[in-house]
């Protein structure tokens, strides 16, 4: 399981980065769905990390509420299996 987590974390980590990008040059965008589902299935801390590094989505609510909760969740099935 650890591995998948850092797989996934270093995926949306990286996600965030081409959307930011993506978004600086007016390009086709990376869907909020797409980045609400990397967090929900592991990928919450690399979403942050991702967010603070690369000034992205950092002023939407939303994208906290579900990272936080996310890893939340993700930390307490790691400490529990």
């Amino acid at each position: 399981m650890i591995w998948y987590l850092v797989i996934v974390n270093f995926i949306a980590f990286i996600i965030y980065g081409i959307d930011k990008y993506k978004a600086i040059r007016s390009k086709y965008r990376i869907s909020e769905k797409e980045l609400f589902a990397l967090s929900i299935l592991g990928g919450s801390l690399g979403s942050m990390i991702g967010m603070r590094l690369f000034h992205h989505k950092t002023k939407k609510i939303s994208f906290w509420l579900i990272n936080i909760l996310s890893l939340i969740i993700w930390s307490y099935l790691l400490i529990n299996s």
